[in-house]
């Protein structure tokens, strides 16, 4: 499989294995090439990770060094309550990204972590246009190969 595939799939299973009461919202991570989701779909928190970007540069003569990059997803539709709904689930991501830092996959032990950047916070056009929140975490892996 795909070394891009490989660490997303490592990733969902990461989350997916964590310890009960690690995240304060119960979710399954969902490891999918296009999250394209109907707004029905939304009432239910998804936690979608996708694969994002490969850069691959030289280390040695024989190897060479692949910089992963990984999104994580939180989307949800919320209610009248904007705000509290927008810290709560603010907080589900931050919980996440500190679950992931410095975390060795487990599936994936070739692989470092090297950063998380969380762009958007919050997409505003989501919540004003459809009342969805949506955030990601780009998680970025370095391998050698």
């Amino acid at each position: 499989m795909s070394l891009v595939i490989d660490i997303a799939d490592a990733v969902a299973t990461e989350l997916n294995n964590a310890a009960p009461g690690t995240f304060s919202q119960a979710f399954t991570a969902e490891r999918q090439v296009l999250p394209i989701f109907e707004l029905a779909d939304l009432a239910e928190l998804k936690v979608t990770v996708v694969p994002r970007s490969v850069q691959i540069t030289g280390s040695t003569r024989a190897a060479s060094q692949y910089e992963i990059a990984i999104d994580v997803g939180v989307q949800k539709r919320i209610g009248k309550q904007v705000d509290d709904d927008v810290e709560t689930l603010s907080t589900l991501v931050d919980e996440i990204g500190d679950y992931l830092r410095r975390r060795q996959l487990s599936q994936a032990t070739y692989a470092a972590w090297v950063s998380i950047d969380n762009e958007p916070v919050y997409a505003r056009e989501h919540l004003a246009e459809q009342r969805v929140f949506t955030s990601v975490l780009t998680v970025t892996y370095r391998a050698l190969k």
